[in-house]
């Protein structure tokens, strides 16, 4: 998902078509809450479902919102961190997406709730 939104960004595509689990809903529902992306669809065609995601950009020039999208944890090598060492990024300029066990949120709002977990990524 996460290379999907990326490479859709250097090519400045308007739409990604992402195929939709709960963790990528959860993930676009953060970007969206966040300001990172400018909308969110599911579809269904042939008995599969797929999310919509319509990129953000500033200016005549087209400038991507998202800077930067990087996948931290990763199936060789998982990255957990406890409530305490909560990653900040950029000083609190990007994300950090968070999976834990009360779902999947932002740093900022696992820290209120004082519970760690996965780090998925860092957006910026």
């Amino acid at each position: 998902m996460l290379t999907r939104i990326r490479n859709a960004n250097m090519v400045k595509h308007q739409i990604v078509q992402i195929p939709a689990t709960k963790m990528s809903k959860a993930i676009a529902t953060i970007l969206k809450e966040e300001g990172f992306i400018e909308d969110l669809e599911t579809y269904t065609e042939n008995s599969y479902e797929y999310l919509l995601i319509s990129l953000k950009y500033k200016g005549q020039s087209r400038e991507p919102v998202i800077c930067k999208i990087e996948r931290v944890s990763k199936p060789g090598l998982r990255v957990y961190a406890n409530a305490k060492k909560l990653p900040k990024v950029l000083d609190n300029l990007g994300i950090a997406i968070i999976s834990t066990s009360k779902g999947v949120m932002t740093n900022l709002k696992a820290k209120e709730l004082g519970i760690g977990g996965e780090v998925l990524c860092y957006i910026w």
